[in-house]
């Protein structure tokens, strides 16, 4: 789910912050940089200028539409993060296209992914 993105490079917004559902709400869990491909990224840098409801200056929040599937190699619980996880090596796998928001993974399907003996 985009949540915020910051400006990159070739003034695109290509550094985005992702959430995901928390009973009726959205929390922020982790940020991911790479895989979209140079056409999703146009795509999504249009949708991030049509869709910009905050500016914190080169940062924007915006009304949430989109879903992503992100992959990353390790998962655990964290004091320092907001949603209480922290992922390692969080990267964009796909768009999910066919999903909408409602459709988005929650806070705690993500934490039923770490590893009981952690």
């Amino acid at each position: 789910m985009l949540c915020k993105v910051m400006e990159g490079r070739a003034n695109l917004f290509t550094d985005y912050t992702f959430a995901l559902w928390n009973n009726n709400e959205l929390v922020t869990f982790t940020k991911a940089y790479s895989g979209l491909s140079d056409e999703e990224i146009k795509e999504v840098d249009a949708f991030v200028r049509k869709n910009t409801i905050e500016k914190f200056g080169p940062v924007r929040s915006v009304t949430p539409q989109l879903v992503f599937e992100i992959a990353f190699e390790g998962i655990a619980y964290s004091n320092r993060h907001k949603s209480g996880v922290a992922l390692r090596f969080p990267r964009i796998a796909r768009w999910r296209k066919d999903k909408t928001i409602y459709e988005a993974n929650s806070l705690d399907d993500l934490k039923k992914l770490i590893p009981k003996h952690v």
